[in-house]
């Protein structure tokens, strides 16, 4: 919030947009491989960052992929659900 000198807040306007995060989860069913494909075909990552959220999620049970709106990671939500991720919009 910002305070004016007349007095009236007026709301930061990157506040007026919520941000979310795809997270993606680990898993014992997709492979390596199928996992960094899926993040450069879904998440149009380049294959460095797609290898490191790869090993992260593997090792620490779970890793953000992308930020946006809703409505942005939506679709992308639902790509990688349809190709057998876990993953979760916070």
């Amino acid at each position: 919030m910002v305070k004016e000198k007349t007095g009236i807040h007026q709301q930061d306007q990157s506040q007026t947009t919520d941000t979310y995060e795809l997270v993606l989860f680990n898993d014992d069913y997709n492979t390596f491989d199928f996992v960094i494909e899926t993040l450069i075909d879904v998440c149009a990552l380049d294959t460095v960052h797609a290898e490191q959220i790869t090993l992260i999620v593997h090792y620490k049970g779970k890793c953000g992929v992308v930020t946006g709106t809703f409505t942005e990671l939506k679709p992308l939500y639902n790509e990688m659900i349809n190709r057998g991720l876990t993953v979760s919009i916070e």
